[in-house]
């Protein structure tokens, strides 16, 4: 955890920080593994992605690396598509051990509010090197209708 230093003007003296103020290095380290573990606990990640058009379709792109196909699912709803998965760790580390832990490890999902209609019996889904695309086909529908005025 970092910790901001106070400022000091050249004509004063940096004022001693009182040892009650700052746990020290070993009970802080169990304190940020305790609130990190209570944070994380039920927490999903959020998937970054790319949606874009092109004429016929909707698609959607995400970097998805060390994740296998069985291991994604994309569900679409109405006009929503989640795409949920997890990624799993092949080896247990103790936190311990680690100097930096960035990359997340667990279960993911995201959601999308699509902005036009799609044929969700036409949506195809791949996963190569990496990188997962889900091409969604625009709706064919005509969008003038005309409506017969009948007479009462």
């Amino acid at each position: 955890m970092f910790r901001k230093s106070k400022k000091t003007k050249k004509n004063k003296k940096a004022q001693p920080v009182k040892a009650a103020a700052v746990a020290p290095e070993d009970n802080q380290s169990e304190v940020d593994d305790q609130q990190t573990e209570e944070w994380s606990s039920g927490y999903e990640g959020q998937l970054a992605i790319d949606v874009y058009q092109t004429p016929d379709s909707i698609v959607i792109k995400s970097t998805i690396a060390g994740v296998s196909p069985e291991d994604i699912g994309v569900t679409v709803d109405n006009d929503m598509v989640t795409i949920k998965g997890e990624r799993k760790s092949s080896q247990e580390v103790k936190k311990d051990n680690y100097y930096y832990q960035e990359c997340y490890w667990g279960s993911f999902s995201r959601s999308v509010i699509l902005p036009v209609d799609v044929e969700s019996d036409k949506i195809e889904a791949e996963l190569k090197n990496g990188i997962l695309t889900v091409v969604l086909p625009k709706a064919k529908k005509e969008r003038t209708t005309k409506v017969e005025v009948r007479a009462v």
